[in-house]
């Protein structure tokens, strides 16, 4: 795999609760040098990465529901259509996984139905993320299985707030029972090129991280890239 490659793989984390704007306009630079898929940042700064971006292939993706997915539907379908306005390309939506593991499979549907159907009539790319760490292996194959019925674009493992991040066995677990064309994100604890490499040939084609200068660096071989 080249750098380049990749970096193609990479969406570019900065959800830090201290994260200044200084340390935001680094994330695009970066990104924008670098080649990486999306950054990834809060509602309210997708202004601020808009105007890092623009005229540049990097996407803009930011979160909804997060950490927790226990917003409303109401309050989901807002900040999706207020953050496709301020300029977003994608959206991590945390699903209602309390819900999931409460046997409330019907209500977790109609959510994310509706939530998929105005993201897409926004233009929007939509991830799910189910946050794998607190569901069992049914609980992992039903969220699979709602998130293929929504018609989302991925199912992501994590939003690396929780107990754990992403582990190879789930992007493989989803990887060999989906149906469609649903692809995989995998999110938390990807700090090395290993297992960065690991969860890609488990069958991930994004992968979310707060370390992407770092990993692509690690791939060049530990040498100092002159993008950065």
């Amino acid at each position: 795999m080249t750098t380049a490659s990749l970096a193609a793989y990479l969406d570019s984390t900065n959800l830090r609760l201290d994260a200044t704007d200084t340390d935001l306009r680094t994330l695009c630079a970066d990104a924008r040098r670098g080649g990486f898929a999306a950054v990834m940042l809060y509602p309210g700064s997708v202004p601020l990465a808009r105007e890092a971006l623009a005229g540049t292939p990097v996407a803009i993706g930011t979160v909804i529901g997060f950490p927790h997915g226990r917003s409303s539907a109401a309050a989901k379908e807002a900040e999706i259509r207020a953050v496709a306005a301020a300029g977003a390309h994608e959206v991590d939506i945390v699903m209602n996984y309390a819900d999931l593991r409460e046997g409330r499979r019907a209500a977790v549907a109609a959510e994310l139905g509706t939530l998929a159907s105005v993201s897409r009539h926004l233009k929007l790319l939509t991830k799910v993320i189910v946050e794998t760490c607190f569901l069992d292996r049914t609980q992992k194959l039903a969220a699979l299985a709602l998130c293929e019925g929504a018609g989302v674009d991925f199912i992501k493992t994590s939003t690396g707030f929780g107990a754990d991040g992403a582990t190879v066995d789930d992007v493989k677990l989803f990887a060999d029972h989906r149906h469609g064309a649903i692809r995989i994100k995998a999110a938390g604890g990807i700090k090395t090129l290993s297992k960065a490499q690991a969860l890609i040939a488990a069958g991930a084609t994004r992968l979310g991280t707060s370390s992407a200068v770092a990993l692509v660096q690690e791939e060049a071989g530990g040498q100092v890239i002159s993008n950065f």
